[in-house]
């Protein structure tokens, strides 16, 4: 099958666009690209990016919650956990108390409430063989 489109863009609704894109730029280094006060693009040398889009209903999705399940959430690779974690939670993000990961990833909240992980090198790594798909088309 032909490819029809490619990945540019994972929009993140938010009550606040600037300060979400300033909260991602500390932890991608990327550059602001766009911005009025009801959206933000934040882009890097790749053909991906980050927007913010501001919503005035905003509700953080919750963590966790089986009843309400996470629609999409990012997964950032840093070299130590803990010391991200430090950081991250000084520029604003939380640490709910569930945390599933163990010692391979780390769940935080970002200041809209968005949950967003922290993994290492080894969580992160691509596994090299293909696991089985059953769905069927």
């Amino acid at each position: 099958m032909a490819t029809l489109g490619s990945l540019f863009a994972i929009t993140l609704d938010c009550p606040d666009p600037l300060r979400l894109a300033r909260f991602y730029q500390k932890i991608t280094g990327w550059k602001l690209f766009a911005s009025n006060e009801n959206f933000v693009v934040l882009a890097g040398d790749d053909n991906i990016r980050l927007d913010f889009q501001r919503t005035t209903n905003h509700k953080a999705p919750p963590w966790p919650d089986p009843a309400a399940p996470l629609r999409v959430h990012l997964d950032f690779r840093v070299d130590d956990l803990e010391q991200a974690e430090v950081y991250l939670v000084d520029l604003g993000a939380v640490r709910p108390e569930f945390q599933p990961g163990g010692h391979r990833f780390r769940v935080l909240l970002d200041p809209a409430g968005h949950p967003f992980c922290l993994a290492t090198k080894e969580a992160a790594t691509t596994p090299q063989t293909s696991p089985k798909c059953t769905a069927t088309a």
